[in-house]
C-alpha cells in the first residue's frame, strides 16, 4: 500500500503516539486537504490529535482511538494510491465504515471494498456505511428490495445510481423512476402549465439524483428516447415494466392499493426499489400507508429484501443526524 508504520523509539511513546510515514509527499497533500480540514475532521470526530512532520503524521491519544484514527488515514491513503480523490464526504464515509468496522466474530471489515463503487457517467459513487453496503449488494442480488429509513441516509440516491449502473452496463433497458405527487403538510393550490409542469415539482428529487450522475445532454437524450422516464405512481396503472430497473420514492405516501398496483407491475428482466421513510407519512390522517402494509405483507416473500437505516446512516450535514436522533429520543415511550 506504500505506507509503513514507524516504531516509535520508547514502550511511553507508544501508549500515546502512533508515527505514520507517507513515501509520495503530493497524495498526502491531498490526504491532509486545503488547510488540513480532512485531518480536522478525523481529529474532531475520533477525540485525537494529527501533527504533521514532513512526509509523516503523527497520531496522538489514547490508543484505541489512536489505532482507529491510524486505520482511517491509511485507508484514505490507499484510496489516493489507486486513483481516487478524496473529499469531505470520503473521510467521513471512510469515519464511518471504521467506526463500524468489527463484524461479531470480531473480524475487521475492509473499509473501501473495490466491489460496491458504482460507476457512472459522472462521477463514481461509493456506499458510506456498512448498512449503505449491504444496501447496494441487495439491489444487484435481487428482483426486489426496500430501502427504509430516516431522510439523507442515501436510499434513492445509491438506487437511482445503481440503476444508471445498470443502465451503462446494458444490464436493464431503461430506467423508471416515480414517486407518488401528495403534498407534504401543505396545500399547494392550482399549479399552472401542462401535465409535465404540474407534476415536475414532486419529481425534482429524482431529477436531482440523475443530474449527480450523467451529463446533461446525455440525460436530456436519453429521456428523449424513453429510455429514463420520471413519472407519477398514477402513471403507472396498467404497464408491464420489463427490462428496467424501476424505483418508487417517497413510497410512504402510496396507498395500500397504490402500492399493490406499483408492484405487480414487474416484468422479465426487471429490477424494482422501493424506498421510504415511515415518520413521514403526508396522507390523509386514517389512511394507511401502503409501505407499512407491503412491509408486514411481504416479510419472508423469496426474492424480496429489505434493508434498514438509521441516523447513523446520514450523509447530508452531520446536524441532520443529530436531528434525526433528537426525534427519535422525543418521539419514543416514556417510561
Amino acid at each position: 500500500m506504500g505506507i509503513s508504520a514507524l516504531t516509535p523509539p520508547t514502550k511511553a511513546e507508544d501508549l500515546v503516539e502512533s508515527i505514520l510515514e507517507f513515501p509520495d509527499n503530493r497524495l498526502l497533500i491531498d490526504l491532509c486537504g486545503e488547510f488540513d480540514r480532512n485531518l480536522a475532521q478525523i481529529e474532531h470526530q475520533m477525540g485525537v490529535h494529527v501533527l504533521r512532520r514532513g512526509n509523516r503524521l503523527a497520531v496522538i491519544g489514547d490508543r484505541g482511538a489512536r489505532e482507529q484514527a491510524a486505520a482511517v488515514l491509511r485507508s484514505l491513503y490507499a484510496r489516493l494510491e489507486s486513483g481516487r480523490a478524496v473529499a469531505a464526504g470520503d473521510v467521513d464515509g471512510a469515519l464511518r465504515m471504521r467506526m463500524g468496522s468489527v463484524s461479531p466474530e470480531g473480524e475487521q471489515i475492509e473499509l473501501f471494498n473495490p466491489g460496491v463503487e458504482l460507476r457512472t457517467r459522472k462521477k463514481p459513487v461509493e456506499p458510506r456505511t456498512e448498512a449503505q453496503k449491504a444496501y447496494v449488494a441487495n439491489l444487484f442480488a435481487h428482483e426486489l428490495g426496500f430501502g427504509i429509513g430516516p431522510a439523507g441516509t442515501g436510499k434513492t440516491y445509491l438506487a437511482v445510481a445503481v440503476g444508471v449502473t445498470m443502465l451503462i452496463s446494458g444490464a436493464v433497458e431503461k430506467i423508471i423512476l416515480s414517486r407518488p405527487a401528495v403534498e407534504a403538510g401543505e396545500r399547494l393550490g392550482f399549479l399552472p402549465g401542462d401535465m409535465k409542469e404540474k407534476v415536475d415539482p414532486y419529481m425534482q428529487p429524482l431529477y436531482d439524483a440523475l443530474n449527480d450522475f450523467l451529463p446533461a445532454k446525455q440525460l436530456e437524450k436519453l429521456m428523449q428516447d424513453k429510455r429514463i422516464e420520471i413519472a407519477p405512481l398514477a402513471f403507472m396503472r396498467g404497464r408491464t415494466l420489463s427490462n428496467a430497473f424501476v424505483v418508487l420514492d417517497e413510497a410512504q405516501n402510496a396507498t395500500t392499493m397504490q402500492m399493490k398496483m406499483f408492484l405487480t407491475r414487474l416484468g422479465q428482466g426487471s429490477r424494482m426499489v422501493i424506498t421510504g421513510d415511515r415518520t413521514q407519512v403526508d396522507l390523509p390522517r386514517g389512511v394507511p400507508s401502503g409501505l407499512q402494509d407491503a412491509e408486514r405483507i411481504l416479510k419472508g416473500v423469496k426474492g424480496v429484501t429489505f434493508n434498514y437505516f438509521t441516523a447513523k446512516d446520514v450523509v447530508r450535514h452531520p446536524l441532520v443526524a443529530r436531528i434525526i436522533e433528537a426525534y427519535e429520543s422525543d418521539e419514543a415511550p416514556q417510561s
